[in-house]
Parts: C-alpha cells; structure tokens; sequence
C-alpha cells in the first residue's frame, strides 16, 4: 500500500509555518507523505517528494478533473455528496483525490465509496466500492491540503461516468467547482452517511456545482499519459450544454475537452492512447497582474493554481493552454501576458511536460489596443508554430471561432450568443482542429 499522499496548498489566509505544521503533526500521527506546495524554505524537498511520487506510479493517469475555485456559501453538515465524474480513459482501479484548498479548518471525511453510474441520476449501477485513505474509512484533509486515496478495485470504460460519494461529519466548509454542466446530489444537512446506498433515494438535493472531489485517477498501463487543458470559461465548458436559443442539454458531456477525448478513443491506436482531464476555471486570468482582477479570482490565475491543479496530477505529458482572452478584458496588455506565458510554460517544460497554445480568440467588445495585444500574443504563439521555441505546437482556435467576415467577432454559427464562448457546435469545432498525432508526440515513452 502507497503511503497516503497529504499536500498543503497555498493560500494567502494561513501563514506558512501554521501550514506545514499542521501537516507535520499529520504525518507524525499517522504515516503519511507530506509535500507542500507553499514552503518558500524547503522547495526542492517538495519538488523531490512530488517528483517520487510521480516517479514510482507507474501505470496511474488522471482520467478526469476539476479545479477548486472557492468555498460553498454554506458549510457541509453531517451529510452525504454524490459527484459524477466523467472518465476519459477507464481502468482496472481508480483513486480519488479529495481538496480542501479554500478551507480554514479540517474537513473530516467518514466514508467513502465510487460506483459506476449511467450518469443521468443519484442511483449507481450495482453496490457502491468502500474506498480508503492509507486503509482507513475515515481521512482528514488538513485546512488548505488535500489527499489522494487508496486504489479501489473498480473496472471503468473510456467516457465512463463514476459516482463519488463522501460521507462528511460534523460541519465543515465545502470547497467547490461552480459549473459542472450536469446535476450533482447531495443529502440533507443531518442525514449522515449514504455513501453506500445504491439508490438514489436519499439523494434529495441537487447541484450543478462539483464538491469536494478534483481528480480521478485510473491505473491502466495501457495508457500513454495525460492531457490536461488549462485555461479560463471556454476551458471549462461555458457554452456546452447550449444547442440554440431555448435548447439546452446539460450532462451531455459535449466540451471540447469531451469531444476531444472521444477523438482520442476513436482515431489513434491503442498503443497511443491517452487520458484528457479539464482544469478550467470560468473568469481567470494567464496574468495576475491584470489592474481589472477582481477579489473573486485572486490567487486564481494561472501561475498560481499551476501546481494544483495540473502539476500535482499524475502522467501529465502535455498541457492544452487556453488563457488571455479575459487578461485582455481585464486591462492587462500583451506584456504582462507573455510574461506569465513564459514562466508558466518553462515551468511545464522543466518537469518534462509538452505545452500546446491557443492565440487568444476574438471577441467583439475588445478595443482597438485590445485587438492589437491580441495580435501581439498571436504571433508569439504561432511564429514558427512553436511559439518560438516557448512552447511545442498551436491549437489553432482562434480561426476556427473567427466570423470570417468580422474576424474580431465569433462565427454566428458557433457562437453563444455572448460573442466569447463557443454553442455546442463550436465546442466540436475546437475539437475537431486539434492534431491528434501532434498530441500524440507527447505520449510518455514507457
């Protein structure tokens, strides 16, 4: 059994040394792998603890993510969350990771267990798998920290829907996904634990944010690594679940990241198959620095939140960038976006990972010197195809989504009715433009 994996995340609300001390008392009570993504004093022993970690997992990929953007108005109180999780990749067995990173305090997880699900209620297909934190029911994820699971024993299929259910005790903060694009149950305040239901009964809450659960890992030697995209709303989904005016479909699965997934099981060999997990959050920024970032973003952009939610995943072999677009709106200029570009990509390409870029898309409310910056960044990122030398290859997204008679503006036919995010069809179009045997060069050689 790997040891469980506590990490603690930065946050501007803790001091350091309270962190890393409440992660020591941890371990010290009970065993576990500590690393922190914040001890500005000991970063390489951090970078080599992750480093081992990733090291040593052979076979592990990250099927399925979302990243943790702020806490639920409303604690948890001694209740039950079911998250349905779409895989992209299925496996043998699968792990969950469980965050607390807006958190104050501990969060106490009593139970949990995974399930196979159609997806389209609370009710699972057949009983629920217990699952386990260094082999025990019961974890506490430490104020700011989160915690990786023991392998559950669970056959799962490429696009594939998981139910997650944890059982939380006592009142504790929820940490959350705003925009899961499909409906999540949870049980009443006071019901307690239901994790091993089958049924969807108790389930009488519903959701259209994800709680608590960011990752899913599943073990499949099969598989040649991890894409992770990462950006900003058309990252996330924004626009998804929209098929016209009046016409909606939400649960549907129909991201790009999605489409693209269903690209990967359907066109290229086995021996060149690969996971995608989404690490977008709607309203950030590439830059923190942009004058018009307002509080409920802070700590968001993509320097920031790197560790957490793309490098601390497991068989990450390439990233999808996707970021500039609200930079732009958000009055930072072509500058201070290229300078986050390039400490984000060379930290990527340091920990061995290939970067993929999208030139920032049109949209028709960006002035004159918006446009300008926009081109700025546009020929950075596509100038040789590699973005000269920074990165390893163009999405080009910003042609597919151009009106092509108002090229600063969305094709109406892809457009959301907004002029920034792409209707369902666009969603495939994005997909449908990326080159898979690009993406496929970036398969970890095993």
């Amino acid at each position: 059994m790997r040891p469980l994996l506590i990490r603690v995340l930065d946050s501007s609300r803790a001091s350091r040394a309270g962190r890393v001390a409440a992660a020591l008392a941890l371990a010290a009570a009970s065993s576990v792998l500590v690393t922190s993504a914040t001890t500005a004093a000991a970063p390489a022993v951090a970078a080599e603890a992750a480093s081992g970690q990733r090291a040593h997992e052979h076979g592990w990929f990250t099927s399925w993510a979302t990243s943790q953007q702020h806490l639920s108005s409303t604690p948890l109180r001694d209740r039950s969350v079911r998250m349905i999780t779409h895989l992209s990749q299925g496996g043998d067995a699968l792990r969950v990771r469980v965050q607390n990173t807006f958190g104050d305090t501990p969060l106490t997880v009593d139970a949990a267990t995974v399930a196979l699900t159609d997806g389209k209620s609370a009710a699972t297909e057949g009983a629920p798998r217990t699952v386990t934190f260094d082999g025990r029911r019961t974890v506490v994820v430490p104020a700011h920290g989160e915690v990786w699971s023991d392998s559950a024993r669970l056959r799962t299929g490429a696009q594939g829907d998981v139910a997650v259910s944890l059982s939380v005790s006592g009142t504790a903060p929820a940490g959350r996904h705003d925009s899961a694009f499909r409906t999540n149950y949870l049980t009443p305040p006071g019901s307690g634990d239901h994790t091993a239901d089958a049924s969807g009964d108790a389930y009488t809450e519903t959701t259209e944010s994800t709680y608590l659960v960011s990752a899913v890992d599943v073990h499949n030697t099969r598989l040649r690594g991890s894409l992770v995209a990462f950006g900003s709303s058309v990252v996330d989904g924004t626009g998804s679940t929209s098929c016209g005016p009046g016409c909606e479909r939400p649960g549907e699965n129909l991201r790009w990241t999605d489409d693209l997934a269903r690209r990967i099981t359907a066109e290229l060999p086995a021996s060149r198959q690969f996971a995608v997990a989404n690490a977008g959050i709607g309203g950030t920024t590439s830059a923190a620095t942009c004058p018009g970032n307002g509080d409920s973003i802070r700590g968001l952009d993509a320097v920031s939140r790197l560790e957490r939610d793309v490098l601390a995943l497991h068989g990450v072999t390439g990233v999808l960038y996707y970021y500039g677009t609200n930079d732009l709106a958000n009055r930072c200029d072509a500058d201070q976006i290229l300078a986050s570009y390039r400490e984000v990509f060379q930290r990527l390409r340091d920990a061995g990972i290939k970067v993929y870029v999208t030139p920032i898309t049109p949209r028709p409310g960006y002035s004159d010197q918006n446009n300008r910056d926009r081109h700025t960044v546009g020929t950075f990122v596509s100038t040789w195809n590699d973005c000269t030398g920074t990165c390893d290859g163009v999405l080009p997204f910003d042609q597919v989504l151009a009106d092509p008679v108002k090229p600063n503006s969305i094709n109406p036919a892809y457009d959301l009715g907004d002029g920034i995010h792409a209707n369902i069809a666009g969603q495939q179009g994005l997909a449908d433009v990326i080159s898979l045997p690009m993406l496929a060069s970036s398969a970890a050689r095993r």
